[in-house]
């Protein structure tokens, strides 16, 4: 596969230049609209598929193969190498979304624009640049980069330095936070004060931690509108999907076929992928259960992704996060059940605790001691708590794998412990715990605000990462948190022992083999260490 694409996949608007160049295509603001639209089309290959969950959730300290993982080279460790097929879409998928930016960024000045919507577009483009280049680098280290459009196949590529990497995505994104309006009409596109929390996330990522200190802060006290939903578990509610909390979302259309979608014209490289899928993976396999029968409510069980014991067990009784990002017990449904049991009686219950079923009851537990052996290692991979933050009950049927759910790549509460993260660091405890401590108090239960509140000496970094898997769990974080702290191999090591052949080198991704035999110049472009 070429690094090279000149696709333009429509998101926002439709608009087909039916064969005219992309020279003549670009040449007016209608046209030059549909590239824009086009550059935000790559971020779905990543956000919200199951290549993007093996990616960023996986091989972590937080969740384990269950039974219909398809990917475990990638997600344990095992034999990794370039051959792996999500890696490979995901190098196309950014490397295109790169091009296309590349390609809107050299020729904006063409595009017939007025000065004030030129520096927006631009400041759009350069944002998915850098946002693009951001999941490169992190992924496979030092690669292939260039800020020139390719055009046709590209038969070279190069090995540049992460260091060069950031300097430009740092420079992309300042122009983006000084020229980006702070509200669009047009949710999905990116706005100032995303742009700035990304820069935060950047900041962080690479150690700067006075600038990222003080990014966050802007955003926090810029008077941008944006708050904590009152209540976690209203996050994952359908009917808020588009809440005060969201400061960047990757969106999906309610009209499915809108979605990523192939078309030989605004799309040639998909394949059919779809909207997001994420609420697939996370779920338990429950509809062959006595009393069970598959349902919108419960979703279309693929099984992938269980949690490990130690996440379930980050949750203390006052942490409402638990209830609102697990589910533990299913409802009769079926008219297939147990005699005596009835619609809506309880049907399974699948426990982090060691509760076990009182004498007499119809229904089935599976409690912690059923699921994990004693030392955490996996028991049982098809029954566990499950995870439902993804859970879409809009779908029109109970094996609709599409969701149009939006996927949240930044919330307003990583602003908080980005900037928690950035002062414990400096060594300044106390705001570190202030700021840990608002997302804490939204996170109690009621009644238990004090009980959650933590004090500046249990600010640590093993902590922070704690109170992010309990935050974030399930929300295509988790490896970049363990790679940027350089905790990866320990953690994972520590808390998924189903895990055991992560080493040091795991910190970046194979280079896909595609990549490397399209090139000439293989003593150059060279695979990753550690791999083949």
């Amino acid at each position: 596969m070429s690094l090279g694409f000149t696709s333009c996949e429509d998101l926002l608007t439709e608009y087909n230049p039916s064969g005219l160049t992309a020279e003549a295509a670009y040449s007016t603001p209608e046209g030059f609209e549909s590239l824009v639209n086009a550059a935000y089309g790559y971020q779905r290959w990543w956000y919200g598929k199951e290549e993007g969950y093996n990616i960023t959730e996986m091989g972590t300290d937080i969740w384990m193969s269950a039974a219909g993982d398809v990917y475990p080279d990638l997600t344990q460790y095992i034999n990794l190498q370039g051959t792996n097929g999500p890696l490979a879409s995901e190098w196309s998928a950014l490397y295109a979304g790169v091009n296309l930016c590349n390609a809107g960024i050299n020729r904006i000045a063409n595009a017939g624009y007025t000065a004030g919507v030129q520096k927006q577009r631009e400041a759009e483009l350069r944002f998915l640049r850098a946002f693009y280049y951001y999941h490169i680098v992190e992924t496979w280290g030092g690669v292939h980069f260039t800020l020139e459009e390719t055009k046709g196949i590209a038969t070279t590529a190069n090995k540049t330095p992460v260091d060069e990497f950031y300097r430009q995505i740092i420079e992309d994104l300042k122009f983006a936070t000084t020229n980006l309006a702070d509200t669009t009409p047009d949710y999905g596109r990116v706005t100032r004060p995303a742009a700035m929390s990304f820069l935060a996330r950047i900041y962080l990522t690479r150690g700067m931690n006075q600038e990222a200190s003080a990014m966050a802060k802007a955003v926090i006290n810029g008077g941008f509108g944006y708050k904590l939903m009152p209540k976690y578990a209203d996050l994952w509610d359908m009917a808020k999907n588009k809440n005060s909390e969201v400061v960047y979302a990757v969106n999906y259309a309610e009209n499915l076929t809108l979605n990523d979608l192939r078309n030989s014209v605004t799309n040639p490289i998909g394949h059919g992928r779809g909207s997001n899928n994420g609420h697939l993976h996370f779920l338990m396999k429950y509809d062959n259960l006595p009393g069970l029968t598959r349902a919108i409510e419960y979703g279309r069980p693929f099984n992938r992704y269980m949690p490990t014991r130690f996440l379930l067990d980050l949750y203390g009784s006052a942490d409402a996060r638990y209830e609102g990002s697990f589910m533990e017990l299913w409802t009769a449904n079926s008219s297939q059940r147990p005699a005596g049991m009835n619609i809506g009686d309880t049907a399974v219950v699948a426990t982090r605790t060691t509760f076990t079923k009182p004498a007499g009851a119809l229904y089935q537990v599976y409690n912690r001691n059923d699921i994990y052996n004693p030392d955490g290692t996996v028991r049982d991979n098809l029954r566990y708590p499950t995870l439902i933050k993804h859970m879409d009950n809009t779908r029109a049927s109970f094996n609709e794998a599409q969701s149009a759910r939006d996927v949240y790549v930044i919330r307003f509460a990583e602003l908080y412990l980005i900037e928690a993260e950035a002062q414990m660091k400096l060594g300044n405890l106390e705001e570190a715990a202030k700021n840990i401590n608002i997302i804490r108090a939204r996170a109690a239960k009621p009644g238990q605000e004090e009980a959650m509140k933590i004090t500046a000496d249990q600010v640590t970094l093993d902590f922070i990462l704690d109170e992010r898997a309990r935050e974030f769990a399930g929300e295509q974080m988790r490896w970049f948190d363990l790679k940027r702290t350089g905790k990866l191999v320990e953690r994972v090591k520590k808390y998924n022992p189903n895990v055991t052949s992560v080493q040091a080198f795991h910190t970046v991704r194979p280079i896909p083999r595609t990549q490397l035999d399209a090139v000439t110049n293989r003593d150059e472009f060279t695979q990753n260490n550690g791999y083949q």
